[in-house]
């Protein structure tokens, strides 16, 4: 049957990552995208890894791990992956106020919070933008599916190819994305090459202010 590979490098800083409720093969992340240092990471089932063709030269031994991990490791950046995770589980353990509960429960705390902020945040941005004329919004926007997104809102405006609002935004200080986010053929079949979309990413240290400005900004610089 089918091999289910998943790609959560965009899920990682909003949802807790659990291989077992995904009932995935294969799963690969970079730590940046949770605060940590560049380094890829990649999980698979056992029994897949060991059996797998890896591209690797012929003395590394043929054993799990060392078939995929070639060598001495990057020993800084993993300290930095285990800075970053700590990090959150601290953060779950500063919310329940109990700093002895265990990492993987105390992540649990700390991500259900950071969900429940990160909506907040992303739908104040959501409403707001859907009243300025003429901006779209691509993604999903009715409420009552807000479970079925995270907080990141792409936009555009007919008027404004995205290089230049995200470039008039910046200058408000205000930082943002535009292109197609190596999501080419998608931005293709949405008509929206070669301009792609604007996009904002919010996190758990974002705050309404920001998302109130960043509204004022943008209905200031479409309407001027």
């Amino acid at each position: 049957g089918a091999e289910v590979f998943v790609d959560a490098v965009h899920w990682a800083p909003h949802r807790r990552t659990n291989v077992t409720e995904l009932g995935c093969d294969y799963l690969v992340c970079s730590a940046y995208k949770f605060f940590g240092p560049h380094i890829g990471i990649l999980w698979g089932r056992r029994e897949r890894m060991e059996v797998l063709p890896a591209y690797k030269l012929r003395p590394v031994p043929d054993r799990i791990p060392d078939r995929w991990m070639t060598g001495t490791q990057n020993h800084e950046c993993l300290a930095g992956v285990l800075a970053a995770i700590e990090y959150l589980a601290d953060l779950g353990r500063r919310l329940c106020g109990e700093p002895q509960r265990d990492r993987r429960a105390a992540l649990e705390v700390a991500y259900e919070a950071i969900a429940a902020y990160e909506r907040q945040l992303c739908w104040r941005l959501i409403d707001g933008l859907r009243s300025i004329p003429g901006l779209r919004i691509w993604g999903i926007t009715d409420p009552r599916r807000a479970a079925e997104r995270l907080p990141t809102v792409a936009w555009t405006h007919p008027n404004f190819p995205a290089s230049e609002l995200a470039t008039r935004l910046g200058e408000r200080g205000i930082f943002t994305w535009h292109g197609h986010y190596y999501a080419i053929e998608l931005t293709t079949a949405l008509g929206l090459e070669p301009h792609g979309m604007l996009r904002m990413g919010i996190t758990h240290y974002n705050t309404t202010e920001e998302i109130d400005r960043t509204v004022a900004a943008t209905a200031a610089i479409l309407g001027g």
